[in-house]
């Protein structure tokens, strides 16, 4: 049974602009698309009021619970009508949000949750349970932020490109596939960044280091990197894969070259017993504008 794309939904703009994305995605992609809310009831610790203090909803016990589903019914109404050619559910599912979404991750081709938009303080604030379902999560999880394209109107059909963070100093064929796929639903160009780090030595005395060291590594990193990528340009020939490699701080890096593209593609490796997102890709979310999908590999 094929898998669909999923999107996390609690009526917030930022899951609004979730389910927008997910269901554009599952346009390029043919595939079914999922409304999911996550349904927790409210329980106060202690129900202590004064008297004459109390009042009572005006929908009567289990209103809140409706109130929800109503707000799940409209965004699939906004979202059905907008994509007529995609296959669209909606499912309200109680229990916990992180463990919802969890499993939920693992059903779908894709997971889309929502994000705040950024600030010059804060940066892309994902929430605690985004950033729960990121570090665990084996599927891959997108965050889409309101207005993520920037402005840009791609109903209109401009077109970003897709941009790929990569370390390749272990196995990262996951992480490759799915940035390659992202471009070829697309019809857009693969960016593949690779930043890379001189030895230590190179920063006791810079003044003493002969500057053709520096151009040979950097040279030496770009025949590797794209060593590693000739695999994906048999695999997927009409997709252009252009690289980047650089000496530089990775985030910042890949939050400057992915300003107005498609997609921002980072990995998170999965370790045995160990639930955490490395600091390229936290700091990425922190600071990218552009949706960014996180793809668990080894």
């Amino acid at each position: 049974m094929p898998r669909t794309v999923i999107a996390g939904i609690d009526g917030s703009p930022e899951s609004r602009a979730a389910a927008s994305w997910a269901a554009d995605e599952a346009a390029r992609r043919g595939l079914g698309l999922t409304l999911l809310h996550v349904w927790q009831a409210w329980q106060a610790a202690f129900g202590y009021a004064p008297l004459g203090a109390a009042t009572v909803l005006p929908d009567g016990p289990g209103g809140e619970e409706r109130r929800a589903r109503r707000m799940l019914d409209e965004v699939f109404e906004q979202v059905r009508d907008g994509h007529p050619d995609v296959d669209v559910a909606a499912e309200q599912i109680p229990g916990r949000a992180v463990d919802v979404l969890l499993t939920a991750a693992d059903e779908a081709e894709v997971l889309v949750l929502g994000s705040r938009a950024p600030s010059m303080l804060t940066g892309f604030l994902t929430g605690s349970v985004s950033m729960a379902v990121l570090a665990r999560a084996a599927r891959p999880v997108v965050l889409v932020r309101p207005e993520a394209d920037g402005g840009r109107d791609l109903s209109a059909g401009e077109s970003g490109d897709v941009v790929l963070g990569l370390d390749f100093s272990r196995p990262c064929d996951p992480l490759i596939d799915y940035a390659a796929e992202a471009a070829l639903a697309r019809g857009a160009a693969l960016r593949v960044v690779h930043t890379w780090t001189p030895p230590p030595v190179f920063g006791y005395d810079p003044a003493a280091v002969n500057p053709r060291h520096i151009v040979a590594l950097g040279a030496a990193e770009a025949r590797a990197l794209d060593d590693v990528l000739e695999p994906w340009r048999v695999k997927f020939p009409s997709v252009r894969i252009e690289t980047q490699c650089v000496a530089d701080r990775p985030a910042e890096r890949l939050v400057e070259t992915a300003e107005g593209a498609w997609l921002l593609v980072v990995g998170r490796r999965i370790h045995s017993g160990i639930t955490h997102i490395g600091p390229v890709t936290h700091g990425v979310l922190h600071h990218a504008r552009t949706p960014v999908a996180v793809v668990a590999h080894r």
